[in-house]
């Protein structure tokens, strides 16, 4: 029934578990975590979450969870905490009752952070020992009781398998906030993802699988607000089971998975980027939002000897302790959750590395990892790892365990220095093409083991890589001091927008061969959105603070825009029709039973096998490699390989062009190319070649040949 300020809620024990707000039909149980708090109070909100209506003092208490059952709770209750117990930073405690706090098993919350009111523990900046007595509540956000109850259907998971999967990583707001089609109220949603536009861009694609930049309930941060600027990726999160609302059309839970079970209708897998490495409260000097008022010495690293400060292996001011158990059962809770209540299909792990240091060192045999492997619902979804963070010895690309996929940072440095022009790269080059073997084979891992990208939201996009030699982050505010400054991009002769052709048409070239070479390549392949289109940042590198036009899918296309889609779609069909480019194992460079055939061969340009000098050459800049078409695991009745379709493929980075003398085996090989990056729209019949014939392999361009008529690759009928 409906409180007001003069009515006391019946209070019953309640339960320790499950933690956070739970509705049963007839009432809802709550319970907290937390170690060294000495007490808590439930705080119950009207509906406009602007009026305390009741403190209730939780007087259960066990195994460090506070908890308590009101029995004439009911759905839609809002609600926040206040925690007492020592405010004595230098011994790593920061209670303080005067601030609202979030559950942080919440399911769903109302209202956003009014910076106007204060939120930091301390009361002078200079000093954060000093205790803050001011109440924030009044412009805090509001927890909600919710049902989670949803009608599914018939709803299954794709399941692709990791060698057929294709990435697509998306911005939920980014992707449709401009498109001309999708309804006006749509745009920027849940619900506007699934709207039958972005649908049907997204399945005559080609891909498999969204991966949502994260959509946990996340916190802009106030010096970017002041500035006029918003917190736009989302890394910055705050509640770990909560979709963030300012994404939803109706501002119910429902709609994310709405969204969910049409992606699934469509075929696509739905990967969520999930930061579990930091929070949004940031350093010492950081507001108390939730985890620092509920248990700051629990939930986070502190200095061993300075509990003042924190450890920061993430460049946020904080690392989540993942030493305590209460927080990895916060993270695995939170998966869980997201699997078995919003059908989600994996996982991609913001700065993993963070989450894997045991003391210091990064330990892939850490407690995270170990209760993920034996975990029944966790263990059998995608997850993958950026293995990397700002920590020493954080860079941690092939470390990962068995069961886990990486984001490949070695094939994004190493394909854009090789297409830059950089020499000697063809070694470290042939492992990227073929799935990186040297990080993956050594513990039994398979080539999807390696998550290949030239491009992801972190840096430049494809368009702006080949057009711009320098960052500029001017409009971020920082004085273009952020972002990596390190790019490997080259500008093809001028910097920025052009209108010389020559360098309009290398562009468009160098845009090919980058999306050639990484749908080709064995591995999993991710696009970023809106690469496909020729979605340009104008230079900026880092646009996490850049809501608005700069970082949005652009959907009105030019010609040029419209081919290279074109092309996209067809590279991914091509991959998609073909085993030959998504192995389930390593290429062994061995011939196959009962053929003289090998399973690779890497040929130099005079139509031979390479030397090993060859390999170590410091100005060699074209490759070939010979690609057997046979299916793995799939024997004719007597006992030979059966095949699809043989290819070759051609990559000459050089400037000039380097004609490619085509093999003698097989004798009697009729090649075609089906790709040939030098043209404009990637596709130039030039009939048939013969063993012995020369390719006339362009400058700065990729070939693909095959060894059949049948080859479909030609564009989808309109």
């Amino acid at each position: 029934m409906p409180m007001n300020k003069k009515q006391k809620s019946v209070v019953w024990p309640g339960d320790p578990y499950p933690l956070g707000a739970t509705w049963d039909g007839e009432g809802v149980n709550f319970a907290i975590f937390s170690e060294n708090a000495e007490k808590v109070e439930l705080c119950l909100f009207d509906e406009s979450g602007k009026n305390e209506i009741e403190k209730i003092e939780i007087g259960e208490h066990t195994d460090q969870v506070f908890h308590c059952y009101l029995p004439h709770g009911r759905l839609g209750q809002l609600y926040g905490y206040r925690i007492y117990g020592p405010y004595k930073p230098d011994e790593g405690h920061r209670f303080n009752p005067n601030k609202l706090l979030l559950d942080p098993y919440a399911k769903a919350t109302v209202g956003e952070y009014d910076w106007d009111y204060i939120h930091f523990g301390y009361k002078d900046p200079e000093d954060d020992e000093s205790f803050d007595k001011q109440d924030n509540a009044p412009g805090t956000p509001k927890c909600r009781v919710v049902d989670t109850a949803f009608t599914w259907g018939d709803d299954r998971p794709p399941k692709t398998p990791w060698h057929d999967t294709v990435i697509y990583e998306l911005h939920v707001k980014g992707f449709t906030k401009l498109h001309p089609t999708v309804p006006p109220e749509l745009r920027g949603t849940y619900a506007g993802l699934v709207s039958p536009p972005a649908i049907e861009h997204l399945q005559r694609l080609g891909i498999t699988a969204v991966e949502l930049m994260p959509v946990h309930l996340f916190v802009d941060d106030k010096h970017l607000l002041d500035s006029g600027l918003k917190n736009y990726w989302g890394y910055n999160s705050i509640g770990f089971l909560t979709p963030d609302m300012r994404y939803s059309a109706t501002g119910s839970i429902s709609e994310f998975k709405t969204m969910v079970k049409r992606l699934h209708r469509a075929g696509l897998e739905v990967i969520l980027d999930v930061v579990y490495n930091h929070t949004a409260e940031g350093n010492h000097l950081g507001p108390t939002l939730s985890f620092r008022g509920i248990d700051n010495a629990a939930y986070y690293r502190l200095m061993d000897d300075d509990k003042h400060h924190y450890m920061d292996y993430t460049g946020t001011g904080n690392t989540l302790n993942m030493m305590h158990p209460r927080v990895l059962q916060l993270i695995m809770d939170s998966l869980r959750y997201w699997i078995l209540e919003m059908h989600v299909d994996g996982f991609r792990f913001d700065l993993a590395s963070a989450l894997a240091r045991e003391l210091h060192d990064v330990d892939k045999l850490s407690a995270f990892f170990d209760i993920i492997r034996q975990d029944p619902v966790i263990s059998q979804v995608k997850l993958i790892a950026e293995p990397w963070d700002v920590g020493e010895g954080g860079y941690q690309v092939g470390n990962f365990p068995v069961g886990w996929t990486e984001w490949n940072g070695k094939y994004r440095d190493e394909v854009r220095s090789y297409w830059k022009g950089d020499g000697g790269l063809v070694g470290e080059l042939a492992y990227r093409l073929t799935g990186s073997s040297d990080l993956y084979e050594h513990d039994g891992r398979r080539p999807h083991a390696s998550v290949n990208f030239v491009t992801a939201h972190d840096g430049f996009t494809l368009s702006d890589l080949v057009s711009y030699n320098e960052k500029h982050n001017e409009e971020n505010g920082e004085g273009n001091n952020d972002g990596e400054s390190h790019n490997d991009s080259w500008n093809c002769g001028e910097e920025g927008p052009t209108e010389r052709r020559d360098v309009r048409r290398l562009r468009a070239k160098q845009k090919r061969n980058f999306m050639a070479t990484l749908l080709l390549s064995q591995g999993v392949p991710m696009i970023l959105h809106g690469d496909e289109t020729g979605r340009t940042q104008y230079g900026n590198n880092n646009v996490y603070c850049q809501d608005n036009e700069t970082s949005w899918m652009e959907w009105n296309l030019a010609p040029p825009d419209r081919a290279f889609l074109e092309f996209t779609r067809r590279v991914i069909r091509l991959r998609k029709e073909h085993p030959a480019f998504r192995r389930r194992r390593f290429f062994q460079g061995r011939k196959l039973t009962g053929t003289d055939v090998k399973d690779i061969t890497w040929l130099a340009p005079e139509g031979r096998e390479m030397t090993d000098e060859e390999w170590s050459n410091s100005f060699a800049r074209s490759l070939g490699l010979q690609i057997a078409g046979f299916l793995e695991g799939r024997l004719d009745a007597e006992g030979r390989p059966e095949y699809d379709d043989d290819f070759i493929l051609l990559l000459n980075a050089h400037h000039e062009d380097v004609p490619f003398i085509l093999p003698e085996v097989p004798e009697d090989a009729r090649w075609e190319a089906v790709i040939d990056t030098a043209y404009s729209s990637g596709l130039k019949s030039a009939g048939f070649f013969k063993p012995g014939d020369e390719y006339p392999l362009k400058a700065r361009s990729m070939a693909v040949l095959t060894n059949a008529l049948r080859v479909s690759i030609e564009g989808e009928d309109e």
